[in-house]
């Protein structure tokens, strides 16, 4: 069975899920044209993972993804750490996105039980997780409910583990791809394959369809993808650069500005390793020294971002994006769709170019 057929799709392409850059539009864009589109429901309530399936499900008639975070064990809680020495050294910062320093809250992110119970009743058609493998038992309930499971790794060890845990499929999400890097065996600095190396190694190492991530942005990464070993696609700074997604303005800007050597990895923006383009804030809290544990860093940064994000303050928000963010040269999510499409090979599903 192709991925296209397990996950009920037109065409192996999947939107990369954007936790906190989402949007309902840009995941039916994505989704209405064939593909996977995906939804990141990083830090959301119960509540409002409700309201969100029943509003894509409202957008688009197609199979969607939902994507959780799952817990690693060293998340801090707002008891663990003291937060006064980080809230003192990025005070400029939220001077400069005209927000006051936050008190400290009841607790950082919603509970995971919660989230997931929330997906497992509105049942969308596939669920994607990041940053570990699931209980096998999670995955059980899922497929009585109907839904495929996703899970992504960085390394062969962790692939083997998603796949001894009975997803569907596994996400070799390669060290080029922006955003988190979702390691989870070792650390993230250890975990840094090369999209290149890491897709056929995984596809030699376990038996369910691999989905190549990391570097992806035209035609010419799907035909290598493929050629690798691949099933399909997963892709995000090609989409997080067209005008449905949710990404600010001078996000969208920097992108398409972006050369092959303007993202770095850096844990300031939420105390995990991740990539993105530098900008003024990143820059700030590396030379401050004082990067908190997550998710009290994503937590404390957030507050600011979001600000910045509804002023268009490109300087105070995280640039997430991929080392391939110079290909990413469409504005609509359709074209951008169109371009990855040409690149699929006979037979994998579909081709919409």
């Amino acid at each position: 069975m192709s991925l296209a057929q397990l996950l009920g799709i037109d065409a192996p392409i999947v939107l990369g899920p954007f936790g906190g850059l989402s949007s309902v539009e840009l995941t039916a864009a994505v989704s209405n044209r064939g593909g996977l589109g995906s939804y990141g429901l990083y830090g959301y309530s119960a509540e409002r993972i409700h309201d969100t399936i029943r509003t894509l499900r409202a957008a688009t008639g197609k199979p969607f993804a939902v994507n959780v975070w799952l817990p690693t064990g060293d998340e801090v809680t707002p008891s663990d750490v003291d937060l006064e020495p980080a809230r003192q050294a990025l005070a400029p910062l939220f001077e400069a996105a005209g927000v006051a320093l936050p008190e400290v809250p009841a607790r950082f992110l919603p509970d995971p039980a919660e989230q997931l119970e929330a997906i497992m009743d509105a049942a969308p058609a596939v669920l994607s997780l990041v940053f570990g493998a699931p209980d096998p038992r999670l995955v059980e309930t899922a497929h009585h409910r109907g839904i495929r499971v996703i899970g992504t790794a960085t390394t062969v060890a962790e692939a083997v583990e998603l796949e001894r845990a009975g997803v569907d499929a596994v996400v070799a999400s390669g060290a080029e791809a922006g955003g988190h890097r979702i390691s989870f065996l070792e650390p993230a600095e250890r975990s840094l394959i090369g999209t290149f190396a890491l897709v056929p190694q995984v596809v030699d190492a376990v038996s369910v369809p691999v989905i190549a991530a990391g570097g992806i942005a035209d035609r010419r990464g799907v035909a290598a993808a493929f050629a690798l070993g691949g099933a399909g696609v997963q892709v995000g700074t090609a989409f997080l650069r067209t005008n449905e997604s949710a990404a600010t303005e001078a996000h969208r800007r920097a992108i398409a500005g972006a050369t092959d050597t303007d993202t770095v990895l850096t844990r300031a923006m939420s105390g995990r390793l991740a990539r993105g383009i530098p900008n003024r804030a990143l820059r700030a809290i590396e030379d401050a020294g004082v990067i908190l544990p997550f998710p009290a860093q994503n937590w404390l940064t957030g507050v600011f971002r979001a600000a910045a994000a509804k002023n268009g303050d490109g300087d105070l928000v995280s640039l997430w994006a991929g080392q391939a963010a110079g290909l990413a040269t469409r504005d609509a999510a359709g074209d951008a769709f169109d371009e990855l499409a040409a690149g699929l090979p006979e037979g994998s599903g579909g081709n919409a170019a």
